[in-house]
């Protein structure tokens, strides 16, 4: 096989527009619940109204009586949940399911059901005195060294506490799903990140065979991590399909998707880092603890990076979970990552200032040479050089260093930094790749698409590898009959799929140039395979062979010999680099904001960032990526917050007025660059993780331009007004 991307292939590393972008802006591209089914049944959720307790009683009289209204499902034997469905464990529970022709019956069957319930007090609230913390199944404390002992010793240090509200994910597309049966087979169309998982989670939850569950999930309108995960509406929709014996479609309400689909969950850090006077790094202690629910675990991996990401030989972490009774928290885009990025970061911004330190300098001076948690080399690590690059971009040098300095009549203007990373995931993908007599190639797998542009990117990277221009090669997805792919999430797929395809690709190019040379009718017979390249899908004989104009087209193998075509079904699998290297993307990000001195809103002005995210494979979708991650940790920062009623777990601003996200207003002047770079450690095409990497540092960096602007360390997310007064 050879070398990914060599010179005289020229579609990857170029700004492509969206190959699916016409789809989607003319309205062409079918999301779940765009899919027309004929004799199409609606259903709608019954939902708990109280946190923790059981169901005395349900009358569903008034709901079947309404025309249109088919049936009320109460009793779900026959399909597997995730929780015991005599008990109610959270608010917003699915309880019962109301089948109707149109939707509008549905729903309002659905608020005519009557419910009683026995309920008791829940526990709702990370802070409350009998919350119980516990050691987490996944995450294990780490030491090195005896920080605690270490840090008394330290000249300086400081020792704080951080608070980030619960996040939930708001994609514009609500989640929705169209189930079928023919006799024992279901199929489903479906909001989803993980086909394959999908597809697993419906076999188990009816006892099936996975080859009797098709999933068919083209497109995603949005969704942070949320769909990553199959949740009992989906189930429930193809539980009333079986009983109804019709196909039934599903759409949770914006108001519903709140308790539905998890979110970031509440945490609570505190951080200490002590230096000596020079400002190296001497001990570092970093305790977390996030909500999860008492009826599933889920881990926020918020200790991983501040681990690794500077020189300190003293380290305590430990992380704990909180049982409550909440719905499931999720993976949001940077999970964990963001989190603890923002105590990490903030802290270090804190050390500076209290060393009287330029907070670049600081963490230039306490570079790692190896990953201090396993002792590898690093794959690639340019953290300095993003620091360097971007702070010459952004005019770091304009910074005054003393906070509150910098005034525009009534504005106190700031200037912040923080340093982001994320590990490099790369997990066992498969593709087939098909070229047919008429020129034109497909490749399929079984991967998603929720915005990144998988579409592109993939048909970029298989254009090359099969020696073809982009307008001829077709990319396939969000089908469980293709071959198998990991999760759409982790920021993994360009990693992942992109080798797989690339993989399958380059086999399928080898494949027609071996046939090319054996075959004595072929102008290159007789030729060794090295000796031919493909360029426009046309096989040529190398300009170092006498008679080099020699050659033929796929299509004319493909016509000459009879066939339809020919494929080449691959499976990649990451080698054992994760056992010899430390795999992860880095990134430097900068914020200017504006305070108003009289009534202390925070405004951003610009923010930028700089990222060593190896091979870029499409520039314009990278940037797209960066922008999205910038205005996600806008939010983070300064908006988003999910208020809860302790008393019931109710949650009070489940509606997109009250529950505050970034709008055109929020947003300033974004923008980001990539060091030209790759990383054929991690992955055949050089690749790194980049859509969760660029979120990272987005809400420390804002944090600290405030302290910049104001003087005032708030470690409380979000942001907001009263904080600074």
């Amino acid at each position: 096989m050879t070398h990914a991307f060599n010179a005289a292939q020229v579609v990857s590393g170029q700004p492509v527009s969206r190959v699916d972008g016409p789809l989607k802006v003319t309205g062409k591209a079918s999301y779940a619940a765009d899919n027309q089914i004929p004799g199409l049944l609606y259903a709608a959720l019954v939902c708990s109204t109280v946190a923790c307790g059981g169901i005395k009683r349900m009358d569903a009289g008034a709901a079947l009586r309404q025309p249109d209204v088919l049936a009320v499902l109460t009793d779900f034997t026959g399909v597997k949940l995730p929780f015991d469905t005599r008990l109610v464990t959270f608010f917003g529970q699915p309880v019962a399911v109301v089948i109707a022709t149109t939707l509008e019956s549905a729903v309002h069957g659905s608020e005519l059901v009557d419910v009683r319930y026995s309920s008791r007090p829940p526990l709702t609230d990370i802070d409350a005195a009998q919350a119980d913390k516990r050691p987490g199944r996944f995450i294990r404390d780490y030491f090195r060294g005896f920080a605690d002992q270490a840090i008394r010793r330290t000249a300086v240090m400081t020792d704080m506490r951080f608070s980030i509200a619960r996040n939930d994910h708001s994609p514009m597309e609500m989640p929705a799903t169209i189930a079928t049966w023919e006799r024992d087979r279901l199929t489903v169309w479906d909001k989803v990140q993980d086909i394959s998982a999908a597809r697993q989670f419906y076999a188990d939850a009816f006892g099936l065979p996975t080859d009797r569950v098709r999933l068919i999930s083209p497109f995603v309108g949005g969704s942070f991590g949320s769909a990553s995960r199959t949740w009992p509406h989906q189930v429930l929709t193809a539980f009333a399909a079986r009983r109804m014996r019709r196909p039934v479609k599903l759409v949770l309400t914006r108001r519903q998707m709140y308790s539905a689909i998890g979110y970031r969950p509440t945490s609570r850090q505190r951080m200490a880092i002590g230096t000596d006077e020079s400002g190296r790094l001497r001990a570092m202690i970093h305790e977390g603890h996030t909500e999860t629910a008492r009826y599933g675990d889920y881990e926020d991996g918020l200790v991983r990076s501040p681990r690794l990401l500077y020189r300190v030989p003293n380290m305590r972490s430990t992380y704990r979970v909180v049982p409550l009774d909440v719905g499931l928290p999720w993976f949001m885009r940077g999970p964990g990552a963001v989190t603890g990025a923002f105590a990490l970061e903030c802290a270090m911004d804190d050390l500076a200032h209290r060393l009287r330190m330029d907070p670049i300098e600081l963490r230039m001076r306490n570079e790692p040479d190896v990953d201090q948690t396993n002792g590898m080399p690093f794959s690639t690590r340019r953290l300095t050089e993003c620091l360097t690059r971007g702070a010459a971009r952004f005019g770091w040098n304009r910074r005054n260093p003393a906070p509150a300095a910098t005034r525009e009549g009534d504005l106190f203007v700031g200037i912040g930094v923080a340093a982001a990373a994320y590990y490099t995931y790369r997990s066992q993908c498969s593709a087939i790749a098909k070229v047919f007599a008429d020129g034109t190639a497909e490749v399929q797998c079984g991967t998603s698409d929720m915005g990144p542009g998988t579409y592109t990117s993939m048909t970029q990277v298989a254009a090359d590898a099969l020696g073809m221009p982009l307008s001829r090669v077709r990319f396939a997805l969000g089908d469980s009959s293709f071959p198998p792919a990991p999760p759409h999430s982790a920021s993994r797929t360009m990693a992942s799929v992109g080798s797989a395809v690339y993989t399958a690709a380059n086999m399928l190019r080898d494949r027609f140039i071996r046939t090319a040379v054996t075959d004595p009718r072929s102008p290159l017979s007789g030729l060794r395979p090295e000796e031919v390249v493909v360029a426009d899908g046309r096989m040529c004989a190398t300009a170092s062979r006498a008679g080099s104009e020699r050659g033929e087209s796929y299509q004319d193998l493909l016509r000459r010999r009879g066939w339809s075509g020919l494929d080449s079904q691959q499976t990649w699998t990451p080698d054992d680099a994760d056992r010899r290297y430390s795999t992860y993307g880095y990134g430097a990000v900068f914020a200017e904001v504006v305070v108003d001195r009289l009534l202390p809103t925070v405004r951003i002005r610009r923010m930028y960032a700089c990222y060593d995210a190896g091979r870029v494979i499409n520039p314009k979708l990278a940037h797209s990526q960066a922008i999205g991650g910038m205005v996600g940790g806008i939010g983070m920062a300064l908006l988003e917050r999910t208020e809860l009623d302790y008393r019931d777990g109710r949650i009070v601003n489940a509606n997109m007025s009250d529950y505050l996200v970034p709008v055109n207003a929020d947003v300033p002047a974004l923008d980001a660059t990539f060091l030209p770079a790759e990383d054929t450690i991690a992955d055949p095409i050089g690749v790194k993780g980049l859509g969760e990497l660029v979120i990272v540092g987005v809400p420390a960096a804002i944090a600290n331009a405030v302290f910049n602007a104001t003087g005032r360390r708030v470690t409380d997310l979000p942001i907001t007004l009263e904080k600074l007064l």
